[in-house]
C-alpha cells in the first residue's frame, strides 16, 4: 500500500496547472492525503473515477483545509477533533475557531486509521505559537493515542515545523523563528517519545531533505528548504513500512509531495 501526503498550496491551482493528474499517475497513491486545499469540494474540478474523496474545508473560503482520497472505502469517518476534545483544550484564540478550519481527517479501515493533519503556522510574529504548543499540538497527540488504543495509527500531513537541525538548510539562522522554535520542535519530541515513528527518518538519516522551499531567491533550485511535512506511524506496524521518500521532482506547490509503502 502507498500513501502519499501533499500541501498543495490550492488544489485549484495545482489542477489548473495541469500538474494533478500527473502526480497521481508518478506516484500511484492507494491512499493521498492533501493539505492546504483552500477550496470546498463542489469548488474543486479534479475528477479520480478510482478513488473516492473525503473533504474536511474551513469555513472561511479558500483558507486551510484537508482532504483525502482513497481508494478503498472506509470503515469510518471523522472530521476535526471531537467536542470533549475540544472543551478538554480550549481551541479557539483570537485568530478563531481551530475546528472550523478544516485541518483534520480521520478515516478507519480493517487495520489501521489514516489521521490527515494540517498543523497550524505559529505565525512570523509567533502570534500563534502559544495556542498551537499548549493547546493544538497537545490535543492532537491525545487524539492519535485514543485512536492507537483501537488500531494502529498513520498520521501523515504538514506539521509546520522542522524538527532538528537536519530538517532544514540554514538552522543557526532560523533559531527560534516561526517552524523552529524550541517549544514546536519539543511537541515533535513528544510525539516520538509517545511511540509514533518519523517513518523518513527511520530510512534516511542525514541532511538535505526537505519538503518546503521558500519561492524567493531560487530556494528550490538551490535546494535552500525546510522538511514540514511527515508520516508517522506506530510502533506496532512500523517494522511494516518499507520505503519512505520525498519527491522534489513533483511540482505544483511550495510543498512536495511524501510517500511511504506499507505492508498491511
Amino acid at each position: 500500500m502507498r500513501i502519499v501526503s501533499w500541501n498543495v498550496n490550492g488544489i485549484r491551482s495545482v489542477h489548473n496547472k495541469g500538474l494533478f493528474e500527473p502526480m497521481i499517475a508518478a506516484l500511484k497513491p492507494d491512499i493521498l492525503c492533501l493539505q492546504e486545499t483552500k477550496a470546498h469540494e463542489q469548488q474543486s474540478e479534479v475528477d479520480l473515477p478510482d478513488y473516492t474523496e473525503y473533504w474536511n474545508s474551513a469555513e472561511k473560503k479558500g483558507y486551510s483545509g484537508t482532504a483525502i482520497f482513497a481508494k478503498k472505502k472506509p470503515l469510518s469517518i471523522d472530521l476535526n477533533f471531537p467536542e470533549k476534545l475540544v472543551k478538554q483544550y480550549e481551541l479557539q484564540d483570537g485568530y478563531g475557531d481551530l475546528n472550523a478550519e478544516g485541518r483534520l481527517i480521520a478515516l478507519e479501515f480493517e487495520h489501521f486509521y489514516i489521521v490527515n493533519v494540517y498543523t497550524p503556522n505559529s505565525k512570523g510574529d509567533l502570534s500563534r505559537l502559544s495556542m498551537r504548543y499548549k493547546h493544538w499540538d497537545p490535543a492532537f497527540l491525545t487524539y492519535c493515542k485514543e485512536l492507537e488504543t483501537r488500531k494502529p495509527v498513520i498520521f501523515c500531513g504538514d506539521l509546520n515545523v522542522a524538527h532538528t537541525e537536519d530538517d532544514l538548510a540554514n538552522p543557526k539562522e532560523n533559531e527560534g523563528e516561526h517552524g523552529f522554535t524550541k517549544e514546536e520542535r519539543e511537541d515533535v519530541d513528544k510525539i516520538i517519545k509517545a511511540g509514533f515513528f518519523d517513518t523518513f527518518r527511520k530510512l534516511n538519516p542525514g541532511k538535505g531533505f526537505y519538503t518546503w522551499w521558500s519561492p524567493w531567491r531560487g530556494a528550490r533550485d538551490r535546494n535552500i528548504g525546510w522538511r514540514l511535512d511527515y508520516i508517522f506511524v506506530s510502533k506496532q506496524i512500523v517494522s511494516r513500512v518499507t520505503s519512505a521518500k520525498i519527491h522534489p521532482e513533483i511540482f505544483g506547490s511550495d510543498h512536495c509531495p511524501i510517500s511511504i509503502d506499507i505492508d498491511l
